[in-house]
């Protein structure tokens, strides 16, 4: 097995009364994109800030690139990158000057510092924008830009909190090969999303909600384990027919996509066609056929009122 970056151990965080980290196991291999799936409010940044050493632990250990944090938070600073999902660097800064402030910080200077910077500026496509404003950039520019500042000393180690939440799905898709490019290089990536697409790209995954983790694994093994079929339903009046559906205790889930209704129905039910078939408000013009599951399917198995 790979070596370990990232061990966390019972990691709790609490803000007074409210507990927004339980209990969080984590182990990241080295070279990987792990990821943290779940919406807001589910521990996403609390978790990557207690990593990075901005937050202690309220309890737990947590060690990162072998050094155990909170004690060690100043030296762990020179060897990660972080990149906020609110665009963190100086609006009233051109491209450039905000990239040579950077390197400053973290000790890069002279002939380092100017060729370090011309090849970010070409890897990530600002090379025409390095005299613009970055206020006044596009928000997949200023993405790329604030992606170059994360990685301009070359970090062991990436943390992306909801890095794309504010840009078009084509500087998303873009985004990501630069991810994967950044990981074949042996950097470490821990990013954190709320969206579906995004959460099956990475190699690991770990479903967060309200604090707690629910489930873990490579995406499409958390698919095949599921626990619940899949079918989709062809029929003239759906919204009718989610509403009987749902009332059902073997069905976990009902969502109208498009002409068609996904269902998820308990694994215990051997063959889930023909108990759907038999049900009075299913009709004889009804189409239904079995599905492969999807990440939206696991997430709403082991979330909410259908956990087990």
């Amino acid at each position: 097995m790979s070596e370990a970056v990232i061990q966390a151990e019972q990691l709790c965080r609490s803000f007074g009364p409210l507990m927004a980290v339980r209990d969080l196991d984590l182990k990241v291999a080295k070279g990987r994109i792990y990821g943290f799936l779940g919406p807001n409010g589910s521990g996403k940044t609390t978790a990557i800030r207690v990593l990075t050493g901005l937050l202690a632990p309220s309890s737990g250990t947590v060690r990162v690139l072998g050094l155990h944090l909170p004690q060690n938070a100043e030296l762990l600073r020179l060897r990660i990158g972080y990149m906020t999902q609110k665009f963190s660097l100086y609006d009233d800064l051109t491209v450039q000057e905000n990239l040579q402030f950077t390197a400053r910080i973290y000790g890069l200077s002279g002939r380092a510092q100017k060729q370090r910077i011309a090849e970010l500026l070409h890897i990530y496509g600002l090379e025409e924008r390095k005299h613009q404003l970055a206020g006044r950039m596009s928000g997949g520019q200023r993405q790329r830009l604030s992606l170059a500042a994360a990685t301009l000393h070359r970090p062991e180690l990436l943390f992306l909190d909801e890095p794309t939440s504010a840009v078009d799905p084509e500087n998303r898709r873009e985004f990501w090969e630069q991810l994967f490019d950044l990981s074949d290089q042996g950097t470490t990536i821990l990013v954190s999303t709320h969206y579906m697409d995004e959460a099956e790209r990475c190699h690991c995954l770990s479903i967060l909600e309200n604090g707690m983790k629910r489930a873990e694994g490579p995406p499409d093994e958390l698919m095949r384990q599921m626990g619940a079929h899949v079918i989709e339903i062809a029929s003239a009046n759906l919204r009718q027919l989610k509403q009987e559906l749902l009332k059902l205790p073997e069905v976990l889930a009902a969502a109208q996509l498009g002409a068609r209704l996904r269902v998820l129905v308990k694994d215990a039910v051997a063959d889930p066609l023909a108990f759907l078939a038999s049900q009075p408000c299913i009709g004889p013009q009804d189409s239904l056929v079995a599905v492969r599951p999807s990440l939206e399917d696991v997430f709403v198995t082991c979330t909410g009122r259908n956990r087990a």
